[in-house]
């Protein structure tokens, strides 16, 4: 039988407090428990008095008897100074997941193709003679008058045909 030191909701709708009691590992969240052994209260002042109490001897009991604290329970129960912190480390949850490392990729390709780009347009026109200007083009010439009647009177005979 595992044993887990945990919370418990009681309270109202939007107004919880919970219980830190003993409880079977595999009973409800809400469910039976073996017993009480302190109260919190999130809704009070984080410096009040009576946001979190502890029965020290009875948890120091049950932690005897191989119960386990959840995460929140011992970070109570440090914060009271009946226990130490527990310090969790998972550098795998900080990795980010497949999507975003194909982003960065992306982003970290195209920031190095952009700097090839500028770097080789730094590098050309110190490499090459300066080039002369062309002189601006001429502008196209219009058709004849005579062709463009030609064009209007061929597509007319078309339509009429």
């Amino acid at each position: 039988m595992a044993l887990k030191i945990r919370l418990t909701r009681q309270g109202a709708k939007k107004r919880p407090f919970y219980r830190v009691v003993v409880a079977e590992a595999s009973s409800p969240r809400d469910g039976r428990y073996i017993e009480r052994l302190g109260l919190y209260n999130p809704m009070l002042p984080k410096d009040s008095d009576q946001r979190v109490i502890l029965d020290a001897d009875r948890i120091q009991y049950w932690i005897s008897k191989g119960a386990k604290a959840t995460d929140r329970v011992a970070s109570l129960i440090a914060a009271a100074g009946f226990g130490e912190k527990i310090v969790r480390n998972n550098p795998e949850k900080a990795k980010p997941k497949a999507k975003a490392q194909e982003r960065l990729r992306e982003q970290t390709e195209a920031k190095k193709a952009a700097e090839e780009a500028a770097a080789e347009a730094a590098a050309a026109p110190a490499e090459e003679a300066p080039v002369e200007e062309a002189p601006a083009e001429a502008p196209a010439e219009e058709a004849p008058a005579e062709e463009v009647a030609a064009e209007t009177a061929e597509t007319e005979e078309k339509a009429e045909g």
